[in-house]
């Protein structure tokens, strides 16, 4: 399969690098780490070790099978624009946030998939990425059911040895990995702490009260999911990723923008249109944007 890995920073790099290993792939990325993985392939260090070589660019190919999205979501649109003067015939978001599947489904001539990811990832150096955790990667229909799409991209990812399921009720799994991100994300990237502090604790209190919050707004919107489940994802995610930096607190230190407003601002603003309370996704929010005022240009 002909595949475009769109955003190749640390998840990205790493899903592409992996499905390398079977597929014909172009990392689409930043300069200097796109030129030095033309040059002299990807190393992947960590939990899995190899060294493959992928196409890299810093724009899309002219046709591709299949699109990886692996962009912040605040770069979605961007992506989309990009994606759009590509030929290709599938395309699957793994991003965090709500929304980016209806953007991309709005502007691009393909079949949009909807899809998690719980593989550790950091980009070390250009050309390098470290795994710092095997993790799933879950895809399927983004309104749910089943399609021979999502079997076809289940496939591919497994015959690259990426452990898959295909699903068929991904808008649930959406909330619950919004409920694991508002919860995880938001409190260590402003507690600075690794996510194994969010076990115990006033750290967990915060975090899984902001899970909970999530359930409460998913629950309004239609979709089964509790507050107990909300909890439990978020807790066996803190203690498999324990010593990792989540992807927030990797922005927060580098001084980068945050994806908030898709995670916990997303919280905020359904939960307000559906009339449900979410006193501590407000605060992390709150606290995230005045960060983001002081410290990132042009927020």
């Amino acid at each position: 399969m002909d595949v475009v890995v769109f955003g190749a920073g640390s998840l990205g790099s790493l899903l592409g690098g992996l499905l390398a290993r079977e597929h014909a792939v172009t990392l689409v990325g930043r300069d200097p780490h796109v030129s030095r993985v033309r040059e002299k392939g990807l190393r992947i260090e960590g939990a899995i070790e190899t060294t493959v070589f992928p196409d890299a660019d810093t724009e899309p190919p002219a046709e591709a099978d299949l699109a990886v999205v692996c962009v912040k979501s605040f770069d979605t649109d961007e992506a989309a624009a990009a994606l759009a003067e590509t030929d290709i015939e599938w395309c699957l978001s793994l991003q965090n946030g709500m929304g980016n599947e209806e953007l991309l489904a709005d502007r691009l001539d393909a079949t949009v998939l909807a899809g998690t990811c719980t593989y550790g990832a950091m980009l070390e150096s250009p050309g390098v990425v470290r795994c710092t955790g095997v993790g799933e990667t879950v895809l399927g229909p983004r309104k749910g059911g089943h399609s021979e799409v999502a079997d076809r991209v289940g496939a591919a990812f497994e015959d690259a040895g990426i452990v898959t399921t295909v699903a068929v009720d991904m808008p649930r799994r959406l909330w619950e990995k919004l409920a694991v991100n508002a919860g995880i994300n938001a409190t260590t990237a402003l507690a600075d702490t690794d996510n194994g502090a969010l076990l115990g604790g006033d750290a967990n209190a915060v975090a899984t009260t902001a899970a909970r919050e999530v359930a409460a707004v998913a629950r309004a919107e239609g979709v089964d999911f509790s507050p107990e489940e909300a909890v439990r994802a978020l807790e066996e995610v803190a203690e498999a990723t324990a010593e990792n930096t989540s992807s927030m607190r990797q922005d927060v230190l580098a001084g980068r923008r945050t994806e908030v407003n898709a995670i916990n601002g997303y919280v905020v603003d359904r939960g307000g249109e559906l009339g449900v309370d979410v006193p501590v996704n407000a605060t992390l929010a709150g606290l995230l944007y005045a960060w983001e005022a002081d410290h990132v240009e042009g927020c």
